[in-house]
């Protein structure tokens, strides 16, 4: 549990509100997709959120290749004019890879908060202790 002042939350509920992961109340974005500097709630800092490329990976896996796969079935199976793709398959595929990138995000910002993930380190050995020569000399 990051902070035992609050509640625990659920990531993918804090994603599904765009909601603080620790407190819930609070707006997790500024606007669609850029996150807030701080919760404008319980003031928690979002300066450790580093989503990166996550969000887009999750859209394309999930929605980008079924839109993609609609546009090529419309292709193979009717041969539509060019601009009927501009009409059907590129609204599609702008509103099914656009609209989940803010729910995958919140969830990754809150899982990040939820499970104290951070950036990885190497670890550095532990510093060897000083061996004194043995007075007796060497045997």
């Amino acid at each position: 549990m990051p902070d035992p002042a609050y509640t625990a939350q659920s990531p993918l509920s804090c994603a599904a509100r765009s909601a603080c992961p620790r407190c819930g109340r609070g707006h997790l974005f500024k606007g669609f997709l850029e996150v807030a500097p701080a919760c404008d709630d319980c003031g928690l800092d979002f300066s450790f959120a580093d989503p990166a490329d996550g969000p887009a990976f999750f859209v394309m896996m999930t929605t980008a290749i079924p839109a993609v796969a609609f546009g090529l079935w419309l292709e193979l199976s009717y041969d539509p004019p060019v601009w009927l793709h501009f009409v059907l398959t590129l609204p599609v595929v702008l509103i099914t890879c656009t609209l989940p990138l803010r729910f995958f995000k919140g969830w990754l910002v809150a899982s990040q908060y939820v499970h104290k993930a951070e950036e990885g380190r190497l670890a550095r050995p532990a510093p060897a202790a000083a061996v004194k020569p043995d007075a007796s000399g060497p045997a």
